[in-house]
């Protein structure tokens, strides 16, 4: 029984947690006109049930998942080589933010509001850091203006590699939306806009990757 208690409790903590995390941010939608329960958080992007498990990097998504093709980032050579159609992580960002899917279509639903202003990216990428591309010690190597992802600290406890990175082996990981972006973030003051993974004041995050 007392095992039984702990675990609750536990559980309970951890969601807890979780959803202090987000609510207050940009992405808690708990109170818009299209939220189902109210002040039901996780929802929009999550299930625990009947989640949609076809893309990486996507635990218990609940959110229709774009279908869009891009125009993509093309002016810097070294990068030309392993640039690719935004996939995984990123993909669910573009769920939302390329305008072709709406906000509200979650949960097998169609919805009706879709993304507008700063935050509307549309499907023309070329003007955008790219993402879903290798980043990995060989780009290091063609180009000497971005770090060693494996070797260079993050700031964040461990490499880029290991802590702003997505993959399953190490040393061959892509950068994606979420290595810059923290969806979670509340504590949103002027250095972390627009939700940064970490402060970037004096450029700090664009230099964590880039040797300028």
């Amino acid at each position: 029984m007392k095992k039984i208690l702990l675990t609750i409790a536990l559980v309970a903590l951890m969601t807890s947690t979780a959803f202090a995390a987000i609510t207050g941010s940009k992405h808690d939608f708990s109170g818009a006109a299209y939220a189902t329960a109210t002040g039901n958080i996780c929802i929009f992007c999550h299930t625990p049930h009947n989640s949609d498990t076809t893309v990486a990097n996507a635990p218990l998504w609940n959110h229709e998942v774009t279908a869009a093709t891009y125009t993509l980032y093309s002016g810097q050579g070294t990068l030309n080589a392993t640039m690719a159609q935004p996939s995984g992580i990123s993909k669910l960002c573009l769920s939302c933010h390329d305008g072709t899917v709406a906000i509200d279509s979650f949960g097998g639903a169609t919805g009706t509001t879709n993304i507008t202003g700063a935050a509307l990216l549309g499907t023309d990428l070329s003007n955008d850091h790219p993402v879903s591309f290798l980043y990995d010690a060989a780009l290091n190597t063609a180009d000497s203006g971005i770090y060693n992802p494996t070797t260079q600290a993050s700031g964040l406890g461990s490499t880029i590699d290991v802590d702003l990175l997505f993959g399953a082996t190490a040393g061959s990981k892509t950068l994606e939306c979420a290595s810059c972006h923290d969806v979670h973030r509340s504590d949103e003051t002027v250095a972390f806009q627009p939700m940064l993974r970490k402060s970037n004041t004096a450029s700090a995050l664009c230099l964590t990757c880039h040797n300028k």
